[in-house]
């Protein structure tokens, strides 16, 4: 029997890693595509959204002001705002993947939603022996299943949309997504802290516009992530 390389053994983890996602992708694209259309954009704007801009949140944000018939600077701004999480999802990647090629680079930025990014960075810190080409290949498996998902689901919400019943609840999917994502990431204690402060600073500024609460929430997040390493290696230092 032939073995697999380790570069296809690395595409077939990262396909197989995201097919549980598809469980709340598909659910999250419905329902994108029915809020698109029943606030009066036709097929190919709608698509337009899930296909260039590929960030759930930033485009209920940008629908959601658009209803509200926001000036176009303030849409831009705001979805821009809503999404500088892939900043620092691309800074924490880079000393995986900086080395590839401009081409290369340009294909893992656009493929970079939040669950390749939660499954690429847990699966290379847990195997900190991969070759860039394994990396690289586990990113393509993961990106292979989550992006045509989301794609898929939200034409099926702009052709089905009018037909679900309410109580099927959509919604659902949003916040169980996010706690898939980031329950198994919580190895640390700093990991622990920081997620603990990022929902309390976020409930307390929930009264912010246009999602700036959870901005606040992940910088408060991230210095206090950073405050506990640095005082667990004072510690152990001082031992």
């Amino acid at each position: 029997m032939k073995t697999r390389s380790p570069i296809t053994s690395a595409y077939l983890r990262g396909f197989v890693q995201g097919l549980p996602f598809t469980l709340v992708i598909f659910p999250f694209g419905l329902l994108f595509g029915v809020a698109a259309t029943e606030a009066g954009l036709d097929i190919l704007p709608v698509m337009g959204f899930s296909i260039f801009v590929i960030a759930g949140a930033s485009q209920f944000t940008a629908l959601h002001l658009m209803v509200e018939q926001a000036p176009v600077i303030l849409i831009l701004l705001t979805s821009l705002a809503v999404n500088l999480r892939m900043a620092m999802y691309s800074a924490s990647l880079a000393p995986h993947l900086g080395k590839a090629t401009r081409w290369q680079q340009a294909l893992i930025a656009y493929f970079m939603v939040d669950q390749t990014y939660a499954m690429a960075i847990n699966e290379y810190e847990a195997r900190p022996k991969m070759t860039m080409s394994e990396k690289l290949a586990f990113y393509a498996g993961t990106s292979t299943v989550i992006p045509p998902f989301w794609y898929g689901s939200t034409l099926l919400g702009t052709q089905i949309g009018q037909t679900i019943p309410p109580e099927f609840a959509l919604d659902f999917a949003i916040p169980i997504t996010f706690l898939a994502m980031i329950a198994p990431a919580l190895r640390t204690l700093a990991h622990v802290a920081a997620a603990a402060v990022s929902i309390i600073v976020a409930l307390v500024f929930a009264f912010l516009p246009a999602g700036l609460g959870l901005l606040v929430a992940a910088g408060c997040a991230m210095v206090t992530g950073a405050q506990v390493e640095l005082w667990q290696t004072r510690r152990k230092a001082a031992k």
